[in-house]
């Protein structure tokens, strides 16, 4: 890697380190060739969520969505620069550039998550399960079907198993955060399933208070999540060895939010449901073993909303380069034990920093 590549990677995992450090913290369990890049995918998914996010105006909905557009414009515009090779002053931009040309990223993935943030902006109401998959194809199946490109997991069935992961993570955040999103305004939760269990979505939205059929539907959709997490092994047996353990641990870690949630029962509306930094370790073993256990089962179809994801991978013939990126880590990728330990350090110490800056104490 040239010197000004190696800088343009340091500061993606800068920001990563500050503000995706769950991320931050699985990803050493990546081998570096793997670890740098899925740095700079994230990163450039991070600024692109935050400068959708950033242009939001509480005081003015109406101004807020103006300003969010042309977020969106001015993401795609930067996505235009990136895959047409032109210069950019910005550091994400040119490491995500770089991944999109080594790793052959076909730009329909990056842009249907711009696709995904647009669905936000005009307040896109999803009726039932099918409607949210498609969003949660775009916002999270569209990062995974690129995470698979890195590792070099480009079979048809492969791919699937990387959206089914980026659906069912993006279901877990969904229950979990669903009493964040209604002081938002924003309802993720399927109006048809809220509807059956006697609850007026626009009501509920304009009163979000818990009750047991909340919790129903909730649960009803950390099911639909359990399906695909349960579809993933398959996925990850497609893997290169170094890289099944990253994936299974991402894997537990999300399932997990959702068993959490699912403990707080109808606290879960008001309180954000965290995974204590001693689980996480039992579940960092747990990817460990998995690793050895996985196998390939027998081919199930991609679901309909992540189709065109996986075909848009599929369509493209890799580069021979692809699987030269990087260099070694420090912790050989054989040695899983050390970076075992090594990761569930680094979850407590960011544990303890988030600590500081929520509440000015570690204790």
């Amino acid at each position: 890697m040239v010197p000004a590549a190696a800088a343009d990677f340091a500061a993606c995992r800068a920001l990563l380190r500050g503000g995706s450090r769950t991320f931050y913290a699985a990803s050493f369990l990546l081998p570096r060739r793997v670890r740098d890049p899925a740095c700079a995918l994230y990163a450039f998914c991070r600024v692109a969520d935050d400068a959708v996010d950033g242009a939001s105006d509480a005081t003015s909905p109406s101004r807020g969505r103006l300003d969010r557009t042309a977020a969106l414009a001015t993401l795609d515009a930067r996505l235009e620069r990136i895959y047409t090779g032109q210069r950019s002053d910005d550091s994400v931009d040119r490491a995500f550039a770089h991944v999109v040309r080594t790793f052959d990223i076909p730009r329909a993935l990056p842009a249907a998550l711009l696709e995904g943030f647009a669905w936000d902006v005009e307040s896109r109401q999803y009726e039932d399960l099918d409607a949210l998959e498609a969003y949660a194809a775009r916002v999270a199946g569209a990062v995974g079907a690129m995470m698979a490109a890195l590792m070099g997991a480009r079979t048809s069935d492969a791919l699937a198993r990387a959206c089914d992961l980026g659906v069912a993570m993006q279901l877990s955040n969904i229950a979990r955060d669903v009493g964040e999103d209604a002081r938002e305004g924003r309802l993720y939760l399927p109006r048809q399933w809220l509807r059956e269990e006697g609850i007026d979505p626009d009501a509920w939205l304009a009163n979000p208070v818990a009750s047991a059929a909340l919790q129903s539907v909730v649960r009803r959709l950390l099911r639909a999540a359990d399906v695909l997490y349960e579809r993933v092994e398959s996925g990850v047996a497609q893997l290169p060895l170094a890289c099944r353990p990253g994936i299974n641990a991402s894997r537990f870690l999300y399932a997990e939010i959702g068993r959490e949630v699912e403990r707080l029962g109808r606290d879960a509306l008001v309180t954000r449901a965290v995974v204590p930094a001693s689980r996480k370790a039992r579940l960092l073993a747990r990817s460990l073993v998995a690793t050895a256990q996985a196998s390939v089962r027998n081919a199930v179809p991609p679901l309909a909303q992540t189709r065109f994801l996986v075909e848009a991978i599929t369509g493209d013939a890799p580069r021979s380069d692809a699987a030269s990126h990087g260099n070694a880590t420090k912790i050989p990728w054989w040695n899983l034990h050390d970076r075992l330990l090594w990761t569930v350090n680094l979850f407590e110490r960011l544990e303890r920093r988030e600590q500081l800056e929520r509440f000015g104490t570690g204790d």
